[in-house]
């Protein structure tokens, strides 16, 4: 069944399709979940959207596209999942001001609202969070001019045609008309997003008469705050023998892995170190596997101490690294250093400390045998935006070490410093997927000029200043899936480049995305640093079988 498709480049692995509508999208993807094209990998759909991966030595975007095109997408039925129902108080701040842009009562509202049944389209923006399509047509409202910077958990949201649940607190733009006690997102159920694409919703109006709890499902209904994150304090009954006990945490030090793949259905992106090249570097130099878990330490400036005798090595951002025995061993008291990039022994009860980098911004301390610590989603990768995974690592913590891998020798590897000593970094994009929401010279005001990197990024993104980038589309966005390495363009026309905890969809147009090979260095970039992007190829569009995106 031949359908209206256009193929636009995202990054060097990764192609937006785009679709008539919703129902098409998800019939797009359904067929793919089912019978995936080789090659291709997670999937991302939107509004009229779908976000595919894939690897370029197995696939090219030309016959994706020729794949896709070749789908029945005739057998997708709306509406067959399960059927959730939510319980709603409708209570919410906004609900006159919806009333009265749609010419209605508050009790009109909560009857359009309440009166048809939504269906999950897809999820994004935050684990749980799912965007519900289906409702009464006349409840078509717009997003806020000014987005609240706080929005507590559980506020049941309109935002156009869409209909949402929170389920964390967070900033949003949408309009509030009530609160639901069901948790959206609890890493305690096997299923932790309680909605998933496919699924039915149904909103109950608690206060109506109707009824006045509603079971939405197994374990799902109380507080509406998810849990925190778990921390990663040695608070059990048995005291850690054999760890790394943390001083001083320095200004920002996290849990990283290679990130936790396979949950985008759960509204959850991968997230990870920053610079997975100098972690999996680390870990061969203690000889761990290369995708456990290191110690991501922003800017330097964490101390530590070993319980037991430890074998390390710190790559990334180089610093200064300070080990101190202590005044009781038995030859006194004694400071000696070692250099990053090299593996070295920590004694029991000496300290290291790594000083402030002379170049980049990330340095990944790994330990011999990793930490033996709980996985969250199978990942002990903390996202900062979603507050999942293990807690920011504090003063007094302990972390416990494992048993060393076997048979995975240590590798000596070159190049596990950063490299900064440029007056610019350059870094190579592919332009796309809407450079035509941008005016004509838009894409020379991107390459021409030398962007500053301010000191308001962090692991989200970096925030740049420089000359803005002017829109000639001034239409809402649909939310469509976004990469690392996006460069996402708010109404302000200053660029932020996403990294690896952004989210996992966006509503502001994309002008080009960071090549996956310097997203790392994108990662080490520290404020009051300068950018320089250099297209690899024109901007692309696979609108022929024959024709292929050319990065």
């Amino acid at each position: 069944m031949s359908t209206s498709m256009r193929f636009l480049p995202v990054r060097d692995d990764a192609l937006l399709i785009e679709l008539a509508d919703l129902p098409t999208t998800l019939a797009l993807f359904d067929s793919l979940s089912s019978d995936p094209i080789g090659g291709t990998g997670e999937m991302i759909p939107g509004a009229r959207t779908l976000l595919v991966f894939y690897r370029p030595s197995a696939v090219t975007p030309g016959e994706i596209a020729r794949a896709a095109r070749s789908r029945d997408l005739g057998g997708r039925v709306a509406g067959e999942g399960t059927l959730i129902e939510i319980p709603v108080t409708y209570d919410g701040e906004d609900l006159d001001e919806v009333a009265g842009l749609l010419g209605l009562t508050a009790a009109e509202v909560v009857l359009l609202h309440t009166g048809h049944d939504y269906a999950v389209g897809f999820t994004g923006f935050a684990p749980g969070f799912a965007y519900l399509s289906g409702g009464h047509p006349d409840l078509d409202v717009p997003r806020r001019s000014s987005p609240r910077t706080r929005i507590p958990a559980g506020s049941v949201a309109l935002a156009g045609t869409f209909s949402g649940v929170y389920p964390r607190e967070s900033p949003g733009g949408w309009q509030l008309i009530g609160t639901t006690a069901a948790r959206m997102w609890d890493l305690s159920r096997e299923r932790p997003a309680l909605l998933l694409p496919g699924d039915r919703v149904r909103f109950v109006d608690v206060c109506g008469g109707a009824r006045s709890t509603v079971s939405v499902a197994a374990g799902s209904a109380g507080p509406t705050a998810p849990a925190g994150p778990p921390a990663v304090t040695a608070a059990a009954a048995d005291p850690v023998t054999v760890g790394l006990e943390i001083l001083d945490a320095g200004m920002l030090t996290l849990l990283q892995d290679l990130g936790r793949l396979g949950y985008a259905s759960m509204g959850v992106s991968s997230s990870g170190a920053l610079d997975p090249v100098a972690l999996r570097c680390a870990n061969r130099l203690v000889g761990n596997p290369s995708g456990a878990a290191g110690l991501e330490v922003t800017f330097g400036g964490l101390r530590l101490t070993a319980r037991g005798e430890q074998v390390l090595a710190v790559t990334g951002a180089p610093v200064p690294l300070t080990i101190r025995t202590p005044a009781a061993a038995p030859d006194g008291a004694r400071t000696r250093t070692v250099d990053v990039g090299r593996p070295f022994a920590l004694g029991a009860g000496e300290e290291l400390q790594l000083g402030r980098p002379t170049a980049g911004l990330r340095s990944y301390l790994a330990v011999r045998g990793g930490f033996d610590l709980e996985p969250v989603l199978g990942s002990l990768s903390t996202d900062v935006l979603a507050g999942l995974g293990p807690a920011p690592v504090t003063a007094g913590t302990v972390l416990p070490v494992g048993l060393p891998a076997r048979g995975i020798p240590a590798v000596a590897s070159p190049g596990a410093a950063v490299d900064l000593d440029t007056a610019e970094v350059v870094l190579d994009v592919v332009l796309g997927p809407r450079t035509d929401w941008f005016s004509a010279d838009a894409v020379e005001v991107l390459i021409g000029q030398s962007w500053l990197v301010s000191a308001r990024s962090n692991r989200v993104g970096l925030r740049l200043e420089g000359e803005s980038l002017t829109r000639v589309v001034d239409a809402e966005l649909p939310s469509e899936g976004t990469v690392a390495g996006a460069i996402q363009i708010p109404p302000n026309g200053q660029p932020v480049l996403f990294l690896a905890d952004h989210p996992l969809t966006g509503g502001y147009p994309v002008i080009g995305a960071v090549a996956t090979h310097h997203l790392p260095l994108a990662g080490q970039l520290p404020p009051g640093a300068r950018i320089r992007f250099r297209p690899l190829g024109p901007f692309a569009d696979v609108s022929s079988e024959s024709s292929e995106v050319q990065p």
